[in-house]
C-alpha cells in the first residue's frame, strides 16, 4: 500500500507541475521510466545524456528520464506491484517473464533486436589486489581460508547466475576435487555455500560490501568487477576469470499497459531501439558489458576475452527448466542454504 500511494502522489505532483507549465506557456516535456536492475547505472545516465540530446534535435521536444535501479527480482516485483516502468533492463529472462504474466508486458519482447538481449557478461571473481590467496578457479572459492561474497538469489538476478556458474562448472568437471556430473555440481554448490558469509540484496550491493573490506573474493558479472576494481579507493582488486563460466545474458522490455496509460509508445520504442544502437553500445562497452551490436562488437573485440569453457543457460534446458530446479520451492539452491543456515544455528 506504501508503495502504490508514493507512487500516486508522485504522478499527482508530476500533474500539477506539467499544468503549471502549460499556464505560464513552457513546452511540457514528456517523461520516460525506466526500471533497471542494479549494474549498468553508471552506463545508463551517459546513455540517457546521449539519447536526449539527439531527441530533442530530432522532435524539436525534451524529455525527462526517470530511473530505478533495484537488484533484478526485486525490480521485477516492483513493476508487477504497481511501479510505472515503460522500459525495464533486467538481469535475466524469468524477471522480463514474471512481468508478462502479470499481463502487463503483451507483445512478443523476443522480437526485439538481438531477441531482446541487450548486453552480455560473465560470472567472475573479484580478489584483492595482488590476488594474496591465490584465487584462480572454483575450486579455491571451497577453501576453508576463503571468504565468499554473493547477492541473494531470492532478489538478484545476478545471484542466479554466479549459482548456476559454480554449479555448471563443476557438473562440466572443470572443479578440481569434484567428481563431473550432477552429484559433483551439487557438492560443489554446498562446499561453495559454506564459505559465503555474506548475502546482500544486489549485485552492485555485494560489491560495495567487497569494496569495504569484507570477505576475499566476490563472485559477480565480469563488467562490474571490471569497472569497479578500476575506480576502487581504499580497497583495490583484481579481476579473475575461471576456466569454466556462464554467459550473462541481460535482457530489455517495452511494458506495455505502462506504455498504453503514458501514451508514450513511439518515444518508448525509439528510446530501446537506440540502447541497440552502436553509439549506446559503445557505452555499454566502456563499463564493462559485452555489446551485442556487431559494429560494437568489433570495435571493442581486443577488451573481451572468453574462458576456455563458456556455457550459456541451454545447458540446463533454459530458464524454465532451472528456475524451479534450483530456485524454485524445494530447488537445489533453496535446500542447501536451508541446510546451511540449519547447521550455523
Amino acid at each position: 500500500m506504501k508503495f502504490k500511494l508514493r507512487h500516486i502522489l508522485t504522478a499527482a505532483c508530476a500533474a500539477v507541475a506539467a499544468s503549471a507549465c502549460a499556464a505560464q506557456g513552457v513546452p511540457e516535456s514528456r517523461t520516460l521510466t525506466l526500471g533497471a536492475y542494479t549494474t549498468p547505472r553508471e552506463a545508463f545516465r551517459e546513455i540517457h545524456r546521449d539519447f536526449k540530446k539527439l531527441w530533442r534535435e530530432r522532435h524539436g521536444e525534451a524529455i525527462e528520464i526517470r530511473e530505478s535501479y533495484l537488484g533484478s527480482g526485486a525490480q521485477s516485483r516492483a513493476v508487477v506491484d504497481g511501479f510505472p516502468a515503460d522500459v525495464v533492463v533486467l538481469s535475466l529472462e524469468p524477471d522480463v517473464e514474471r512481468i508478462v504474466k502479470a499481463g502487463l508486458i503483451t507483445h512478443p519482447w523476443r522480437e526485439a533486436p538481438q531477441a531482446g538481449i541487450l548486453t552480455r557478461s560473465l560470472v567472475a571473481f573479484a580478489v584483492r589486489a595482488g590476488n594474496p590467496k591465490g584465487i584462480r578457479d572454483w575450486a579455491d572459492l571451497a577453501r576453508p581460508d576463503v571468504e565468499v561474497l554473493s547477492p541473494n538469489p531470492r532478489t538478484s538476478g545476478g545471484a542466479m547466475w554466479n549459482i548456476l556458474a559454480a554449479y555448471g562448472a563443476a557438473e562440466r568437471g572443470h572443479v578440481a576435487g569434484f567428481p563431473a556430473g550432477s552429484e559433483g555440481g551439487a557438492a560443489y554448490l554446498a562446499a561453495l555455500l559454506k564459505r559465503v558469509i555474506a548475502m546482500d540484496k544486489g549485485a552492485r550491493e555485494s560489491i560495495l560490501t567487497f569494496e569495504k573490506g569484507l570477505g576475499d573474493v566476490a563472485l559477480s558479472y565480469e563488467n562490474e568487477i571490471k569497472v569497479g576494481a578500476a575506480q576502487s579507493l581504499g580497497y583495490p582488486y583484481d579481476l579473475v576469470l575461471p576456466a569454466s563460466t556462464i554467459l550473462i545474458e541481460n535482457p530489455v522490455a517495452l511494458v506495455d499497459k505502462n506504455i498504453e496509460r503514458h501514451g508514450n509508445r513511439a518515444l518508448a520504442e525509439a528510446y530501446r531501439d537506440y540502447l541497440f544502437s552502436p553509439a549506446a553500445q559503445r557505452v555499454f562497452a566502456k563499463w564493462g558489458f559485452r555489446p551485442v551490436n556487431p559494429e560494437a562488437q568489433r570495435e571493442t573485440a581486443k577488451e573481451f576475452r572468453d574462458p576456455p569453457n563458456l556455457f550459456t543457460i541451454a545447458a540446463f534446458g533454459g530458464w524454465a527448466k532451472a528456475v524451479p530446479e534450483f530456485f524454485g520451492k524445494g530447488g537445489l539452491f533453496m535446500r542447501l542454504s536451508e541446510q546451511e543456515r540449519t547447521v550455523q544455528k
